[in-house]
């Protein structure tokens, strides 16, 4: 406790504390020391925890009637003149009932908030271990979230605090493990208080977890190292996608804090958050085989290596560099995962609607790999089928002519006015996406660092909002095909 806190026990008529039915209350045991006999005491019992109740509003309809009651009863004691002090575990207002007093009374009366010390802070002094460090992010999260949610969040975090255990202990052990944290998940149990236990949360029984518990990650930095050897090492290519931090997929992002190496082209590596003790390996963005096989071989000698791709790994990127090598016999048995990200093609799309909302067809313009006229016959077969088109690649600084000629080959199957959307550098700081018309579209302005997005013979574009701003979307329903009526019919 807080001097503050004993002072304003000292100085208080009524001491209120919420309790469960069995009218015990951790927080009344806290400050039973500094309690008198002369103190007025209302406990606040709660009609209902973790049973079930008849009330006609269900579990949420019984406490915001029980918050209201107890609110009133302590506005008695406030009318009569008397000083109220209303105990709580922690931090009165993290997690913590007496916030529901506080939005019922305090703009009422006169009222002071002593801040206490929250179990996420005991719990780490308790296990002797730094919760954050550097630029490290702590994560609190209630027991209670859906275990997928659970996963999601843990596996994106620095480190991490799971609070509100007991019966939820099972589920966020799972979301712990599916996280890929369990070897560096602690446990701790009453911090500070009588009954303490602190462990590897791994052995935990959970049959004897208590509502009075949290689940610790501790920061990553300084932490022991995992296992290395060569059964250790895997490969995992992850996609960033079409630009910075805010195109992350959680399961990404704990793939790239778990790596021990990233490999990538320099500018894809530059979006990721540098993390001590990792090693970075960037080069070039045109030696797609020799990256795989230069993370082939660090996995190989059993390191976790992270290969880094812009947009989605798998869509005109590292992963099939990597799945190619890794077929190869001096690198069959390195495990390989590939982790999706956000497209270009999707990013694009969602800036100005729904361009991609029916059949659609993704090709890449660039030709260095292969041939032009296998281009152009997909071109004619994708454009002939009436898809809308998402074309990656389609210029450079050494490829200027290809944008020219595929608008050429479009116009034999489309309309001079099909909406083209142009996106360049989605989610990055030099964005910038138009809407034009195909006949009008200009190669001078497309460059590698662009998707364009051709609609289909159906592609709708509208002007609405205050800004009158452009709307691209295809709709779902495709026409029927006319058909010439049957003689005698």
């Amino acid at each position: 406790m807080t001097v503050r806190a004993v002072q304003v026990i000292a100085g208080a008529d009524v001491i209120a504390y919420h309790s469960a039915g069995h009218g015990r209350s951790i927080a009344r045991s806290i400050a039973a020391e500094h309690l008198r006999p002369d103190h007025i005491e209302e406990p606040l019992v709660y009609p209902v925890t973790t049973g079930t109740t008849d009330h006609p509003g269900g579990y949420r309809g019984a406490m915001e009637d029980f918050y209201a009651e107890s609110a009133a009863r302590l506005a008695v004691h406030l009318d009569a003149g008397r000083t109220v002090a209303v105990l709580a575990e922690g931090d009165p207002l993290f997690y913590g009932s007496y916030m529901h007093m506080h939005k019922r009374l305090a703009d009422r009366y006169p009222t002071e908030v002593i801040p206490g010390v929250t179990s996420v802070s005991a719990a780490a002094a308790r296990l002797g271990a730094p919760l954050v460090e550097g630029e490290e992010v702590l994560t609190v999260l209630p027991g209670t979230l859906p275990e997928e949610e659970l996963t999601a969040r843990l596996a994106s975090a620095d480190s991490a605090v799971v609070m509100k255990l007991g019966r939820t202990f099972p589920a966020v052990r799972r979301a712990i493990e599916r996280a890929g944290r369990l070897d560096d998940a602690r446990y701790v149990e009453r911090a500070t208080m009588s009954g303490e236990r602190t462990g590897a949360l791994a052995d935990i029984d959970p049959d004897s977890v208590p509502y009075f518990a949290v689940a610790v990650l501790p920061s990553r930095v300084d932490a022991a190292p995992r296992e290395t050897g060569p059964d250790a090492g895997e490969v995992v290519v992850v996609g960033t996608g079409p630009a910075g931090p805010l195109w992350l997929t959680p399961e990404t992002r704990g793939a790239l804090a778990d790596a021990q190496d990233l490999v990538g082209y320099t500018t894809y590596l530059d979006r990721v958050p540098v993390r001590p003790g990792q090693r970075r390996h960037g080069s070039d963005n045109k030696v797609e085989s020799e990256r795989a096989e230069f993370a082939l071989d660090l996995a190989r000698r059993g390191r976790r290596v992270a290969v880094v791709s812009g947009g989605d790994p798998g869509v005109f990127a590292m992963a099939t560099a990597v799945l190619e090598v890794a077929a190869a016999d001096p690198y069959k048995d390195v495990p390989v995962r590939v982790l999706p990200g956000l497209t270009a093609a999707n990013a694009a799309a969602a800036r100005v609607g729904a361009p991609l909302g029916h059949d659609y067809a993704v090709l890449s313009l660039s030709d260095r790999l292969k041939p032009w006229e296998v281009i152009a016959e997909r071109l004619h077969a994708a454009a002939a089928a009436d898809l809308v088109l998402a074309l990656y690649n389609p210029g450079s600084r050494s490829r200027t002519w290809q944008v020219g000629k595929a608008r050429e080959l479009l116009l034999e199957h489309r309309a001079p006015d099909t909406p083209v959307v142009l996106a360049r550098d989605v989610g990055g700081a030099e964005e910038r996406v138009r809407i034009v018309r195909l006949a009008d579209l200009d190669p001078a302005q497309v460059d590698m660092r662009t998707i364009l997005l051709v609609g289909s013979s159906q592609t709708v574009t509208v002007r609405r909002g205050p800004g009158r701003e452009e709307v691209v979307w295809t709709p779902r329903r495709y026409p029927e095909p006319s058909t010439e009526a049957s003689p005698g019919s």
